[in-house]
């Protein structure tokens, strides 16, 4: 697998930060779901967010499930979701005995449009919370999605697990809703090798959170609990793996710029092809560099052409509306996230590439024109 050009795999900083970490649990024997590193890892993250207060726990899908298990959500509840993201953005609605409306993208940012989520509000008045996405670090339109919700008064959980280091307007996404969504999956711009993180300018509910995380363990000598708890607290070995991380996530989203920069510069020629949607208040972290192709040559013809050379690529995330488990549940909009999945590819954007390995990329894509 050594000359595997991946999609976006695990990078371990050069000087051995998140080593020196976990050296620090084993030494300590802190290896459990407690420990200096948890703690300080919430603070780290918290501080470089800019949000009062975080909970790290087991994955970003855990800290969106604790976020609606805050908000309140529950049998029943309404809950707006973007169409155009991955699963596990959706799943944790139904962990709640809640129903998803799908809300359809816009094209010129692909995340959830305002103008359908107003149609959803005029369809769906009684909705419990809305939960934002931003796609592939590219920043939703936070300023008229947030004057929407704040008008029906719902709260809002922004599902930020592609988006770290990615900025709206100066301010970091996963920091404008109620609720703010982390993931360190192996695959983010930075890495736990598992992990989330759920931030909140509500200690009081981050606390609960906590709560929720480790079993729901009431305050005994003996072991109680008075409520339903789950097993999602993030170990202080990961902790320490993403204490290290955060110190160069930085340098990864100079490194992802690059590429995605690179590509635009090498491809944006070719017939039938565009990049990602540019904006002037958006700073993405550009976590996947992707296109959308609309002549001859197919998604799929370049994931095959690439796949021989043992280079990852992938489509665009499938609309969860037209997922089979979530088909029957409704829909709010057109065909933009439709058409975003049957043109869209992401093509490799790991920060260990070499102007090598990507040019070698381009050179394979051109190919095919």
């Amino acid at each position: 697998m050594q000359d595997k050009i991946f999609l976006s795999s695990p990078h371990m900083s050069d000087e051995g930060f998140e080593m020196e970490y976990v050296k620090q649990a084993f030494n300590t024997n802190w290896i459990a779901p407690l420990g200096e590193n948890v703690n300080k890892f919430e603070e780290e993250l918290a501080d470089k967010v800019g949000s009062k207060h975080a909970a790290a726990l087991s994955s970003g899908t855990a800290a969106i499930h604790l976020a609606l298990k805050a908000i309140g959500v529950g049998d029943g509840d309404i809950v707006f979701c973007p169409t155009l993201t991955f699963s596990a953005t959706a799943n944790p609605i139904i962990y709640q005995n809640a129903v998803p409306v799908f809300i359809d993208s816009e094209v010129s940012t692909w995340n959830m449009s305002p103008k359908a989520l107003e149609e959803a509000f005029k369809k769906h008045p009684n909705v419990k919370a809305v939960i934002i996405v931003h796609l592939y670090g590219l920043s939703a339109n936070m300023d008229e999605i947030m004057k929407i919700c704040r008008l029906y008064n719902v709260k809002v959980i922004e599902d930020a697990a592609e988006s770290l280091g990615s900025y709206y307007k100066g301010k970091q996404t996963g920091t404008f809703g109620d609720y703010g969504v982390y993931s360190f999956n192996g695959n983010k711009i930075i890495t736990t090798s598992g992990g989330g993180m759920l931030v909140s300018n509500d200690g009081e509910r981050i606390e609960k959170a906590r709560f929720w995380a480790t079993q729901s363990r009431d305050q005994a000598r003996h072991y109680e609990h008075s409520e339903l708890g789950y097993n999602y607290r993030m170990s202080n070995v990961s902790a320490g793996i993403g204490r290290g991380q955060l110190i160069v996530l930085d340098q990864r989203v100079i490194k992802k710029n690059y590429i995605y920069n690179y590509y635009k510069q090498k491809l944006r020629d070719l017939d039938g092809i565009a990049f990602m949607p540019e904006n002037s208040w958006d700073e993405p972290n550009y976590w996947l560099s992707s296109v959308t192709l609309y002549g001859q040559v197919r998604p799929i013809d370049v994931i095959e052409a690439l796949e021989k050379e043992n280079i990852e690529a992938r489509p665009i995330w499938k609309p969860m509306h037209l997922q089979p488990y979530f088909k029957n549940y409704d829909f709010v909009g057109s065909n933009v996230a439709e058409g975003l999945f049957e043109n869209g590819l992401c093509l490799p954007s790991d920060t260990k590439m070499t102007d090598s390995d990507i040019n070698k990329v381009v050179e394979i894509i051109k190919g095919l024109w």
